[in-house]
């Protein structure tokens, strides 16, 4: 009988653990869109290029290999490559024909962050705006950004 004692003491404390990292795992809100991107040198990728209008979870995932990058989402009519820029290349997120909506900043290499936003119909681009001066290297121009449709 004493074998039988320590799992029935452990069977709960595992199902609480199992249940506590259950709920901490971030879901889209009911009815909300869950999109997957995952950004590298030197593309933003999406799992898919368009969502639902509403609230949209974006799930995001720096495979580096080597930067940080952050991931950007702006509301445009604009090209992805025809974003006014700063003289450093980045986009300048307070430039005219365009709304920056949301943002995860500093995604370190191998980390996964989400962003929720509610999203209106519409035209977007995903880009990363990280400027290297080490490397005097502008992720956004160095093709971190596509396009994206809420419909």
């Amino acid at each position: 009988m004493r074998h039988l004692r320590f799992p029935a003491v452990l069977v709960p404390s595992l199902m609480l653990v199992l249940a506590s990292c259950a709920a901490a795992t971030p879901t889209p809100a009911a009815g909300g869109a869950a999109i997957d991107v995952t950004l590298q040198e030197w593309s933003v990728l999406p799992a898919q290029a368009s969502a639902p209008a509403g609230e949209v979870t974006f799930t995001v995932t720096n495979n580096g290999p080597d930067d940080v990058h952050e991931f950007v989402v702006i509301k445009t009519d604009l090209d992805p490559a025809a974003l006014p820029t700063a003289e450093d290349g980045s986009v300048d997120e307070a430039g005219g024909e365009m709304e920056v909506i949301g943002e995860i900043e500093d995604i370190p290499v191998g980390e996964t962050m989400d962003l929720a936003v509610t999203l209106a119909a519409g035209n977007y681009v995903l880009l990363c705006n990280i400027y290297s001066a080490d490397e005097d290297e502008s992720h956004y121009q160095e093709g971190m950004r596509t396009a994206f449709t809420v419909e």
